[in-house]
């Protein structure tokens, strides 16, 4: 085979002799320890297109990094290609359309960062850290999804680098068939090197925890498995077990000590909210009461400093339709038995504005289900990884007979071929022909796969 030159970049090419390497091959997870042969640190969609070019003429194995944030480490691989987005972070506010121009390589902070002044907000995720692209394709579930749909529901235009190095545009007007699969779709289909968004005037939200004693964690899980599925689009919230933090803006009595909450977002006109949530305060007295106006990017970040870059992290995760009392008790069973202080479970609402569009509409695929769990162990000694893990999988595996079937891609590690079908459901048929149009030989496939067969 004819060698192929490697391309000059306007960005950053680093090879493991480089001053720069272990530090560029790190993502979020610290649990991910993968060694690429090159990582292309781009700059412009001219730097991206000659990387897919050169991993696909010299047959690399080639991954795609966003923000980096994904759990199971998908944005690096061993002995490959990465392609890191994270030097394109350009984003452009149209505030009188009311639309959002972002690059791959932005985190959701940097978007709220662009947003928030002009009083707009695109809904995405919980974590400033995550990145963008990744959040997006797998279809981005957060604080403003009852209340706005998902992000891919938001999503007007993106600019996609194909696996033959062609650069086009997916709309609803543009290569349609691409456009709908990108949309919950993942990586599979090319390197989105920039979105367009609309945004909403959405600027303070009054959110925050409420907590409650983990032992009347039964009671409360009853009460918001009914109120959920019939409240306001403009109030979400999602239900975890968790260990109290041992800092401000907790108080000492509750420091390190198993509870469970509900992380609320009310994302409507701020004189209405107490009519809201005082229902809400008034079900059961809380062991702790967190919740007032804040502005969006104070409450995308409010556990950014909790969770940064470099620990453990295993998750593992499920759709949900149910939460009946044997679930519950299931539940309950588990979270006593939190391993580590980070470890927690939550349960993040699908319904309102993103269950009326249809599953068939976008790749995403669980539009009727209720819930997306996510079970994950965390911690940042890595000596703790196997407790971690074998919790996650214990409390995974007695839930997951009562789950719908699927997970949402963004929480699941590599779990296999049947794992992706299984979340995909109706749709994977579908994906797999524009999977084989656009990417026929699977270049892109350090990802959730979708194999072109």
């Amino acid at each position: 085979m004819e060698t192929v030159a490697i391309p000059q970049l306007k960005g950053k090419l680093i090879d493991p002799q480089h001053p720069e390497y272990h530090v560029a091959r790190k993502v979020y997870n610290g649990m991910i320890d993968k060694h690429p042969a090159l990582i292309a640190q781009c700059d412009t969609v001219e730097d991206v297109v000659a990387m897919v070019n050169y991993a696909r003429e010299t047959s690399l194995l080639l991954a795609i990094k966003g923000g980096g944030h994904n759990g199971a480490g998908l944005g690096v691989c061993d002995d490959g290609l990465v392609i890191d987005l994270s030097g394109m972070k350009r984003i452009e506010v149209n505030a009188e359309k009311q639309t959002v121009w972002a690059e791959g390589g932005c985190l959701l902070k940097d978007l709220d960062a662009a947003t928030h002044p002009y009083g707009l907000a695109v809904p995405t995720g919980i974590n400033g850290t995550t990145g963008l692209a990744g959040l997006t394709l797998g279809g981005g579930l957060g604080y403003l999804t009852r209340h706005c749909g998902l992000t891919i529901d938001n999503l007007l235009e993106a600019t996609v680098v194909l696996a033959d190095g062609r650069v086009v545009k997916a709309s609803a007007s543009e290569n349609e068939d691409l456009f709908w699969a990108i949309r919950g779709g993942g990586g599979n289909f090319g390197v989105i090197t920039s979105f367009l968004f609309h945004a909403h005037p959405i600027s303070t939200v009054v959110a925050g925890p409420i907590l409650y004693e983990l032992e009347d964690a039964k009671e409360i899980m009853q009460w918001y498995r009914s109120y959920i599925k019939d409240a306001p689009d403009e109030i979400n919230g999602w239900f975890a077990f968790l260990t109290v933090p041992p800092g401000p803006p907790f108080p000492e009595h509750l420091h390190l000590k198993k509870m469970c909450g509900i992380l609320w977002c009310y994302s409507g006109p701020t004189e209405d909210a107490d009519k809201l949530l005082d229902p809400i305060r008034q079900m059961k007295t809380p062991a702790l009461d967190l919740v007032g106006p804040m502005p969006v990017p104070v409450l995308q970040g409010l556990f950014d400093p909790l969770y940064p870059p470099g620990m453990q992290w295993y998750w593992k995760a499920d759709y949900v339709n149910e939460l009946s009392d044997e679930v519950i008790d299931i539940h309950c069973q588990h979270a006593a038995q939190l391993p580590t202080m980070l470890s927690t479970m939550h349960l993040y609402p699908i319904n309102g504005a993103a269950a009326r569009v249809r599953n068939q509409d976008t790749a995403w695929n669980y539009r009727d289900a209720t819930w997306a769990m996510v079970i994950v162990g965390v911690d940042p000694d890595p000596a703790n990884g196997a407790l971690i893990t074998s919790w996650a999988k214990n409390y995974w595996q007695d839930l997951h007979p009562y789950g719908a079937g699927g997970a949402y891609i963004n929480f699941m590690m590599e779990e296999g071929e049947d794992r992706v079908k299984a979340t995909y459901g109706d749709n994977y048929d579908r994906l797999v022909a524009v999977k084989a149009k656009y990417d026929p030989t699977n270049l892109f496939r350090v990802n959730q796969n979708i194999k072109p067969v």
